[in-house]
């Protein structure tokens, strides 16, 4: 599992638990037991925190966003890990600059899929699609260079990374 999937996955299971308690558990002791129960290891670099307090403080906008693009379906209706995916999802693709708008669907896809009922997916891509497609294009086309300067940025360390191990090996071959 990809560090940033998994990422996404114990912010998913944070807002899962603290959503299931009426929104009353800490989020800090949950992050953290996610972590020591889950990914004891793992050094996400503030990703999961990141995630779960942009979420946290931007709640109320979160659930208009849901309340406007899944009109028929209440919030309280909408079982706790698509509402949570939901949020996790809106947040990446209206409220982070960060990641691009398709990568921010495609990964709410992907966690409402392993986590979610038969039709979570679905019912996923389609709000969040249908807030994608309201997006202005200005800020669609901003958000999408994002995967293109990733692409160049990790394009240039999987360079970089490749001359250090041909380095390498021609240091221990210069050895034999």
């Amino acid at each position: 599992m990809a560090n940033r999937h998994l990422s996404r996955t114990i912010a998913m299971q944070t807002l899962f638990v603290w959503d299931f308690n009426n929104q009353t558990k800490n989020l800090d002791d949950i992050i953290e037991d996610n972590f020591k129960n889950f990914a004891p290891e793992f050094d996400d670099g503030g990703f999961v925190r990141e995630l779960v307090f942009g979420v946290f403080n931007n709640l109320e906008e979160i659930n208009n966003y849901i309340k406007k693009y899944a009109p028929e379906w209440p919030l309280d209706q909408i079982t706790v890990i698509d509402r949570n995916v939901l949020r996790l999802g809106i947040y990446e693709l209206v409220f982070s600059e960060k990641i691009p708008p398709k990568v921010a669907i495609n990964e709410a896809i992907e966690v409402a899929k392993n986590f979610g009922g038969e039709s979570s997916g679905k019912f996923i891509n389609g709000v969040l699609g249908s807030i994608f497609n309201d997006m202005p294009e200005e800020e669609k086309t901003k958000r999408e260079k994002l995967s293109t300067q990733k692409t160049n940025n990790n394009n240039e360390e999987q360079t970089e990374d490749k001359i250090k191990q041909e380095e390498v090996i021609d240091n221990q071959i210069e050895k034999d």
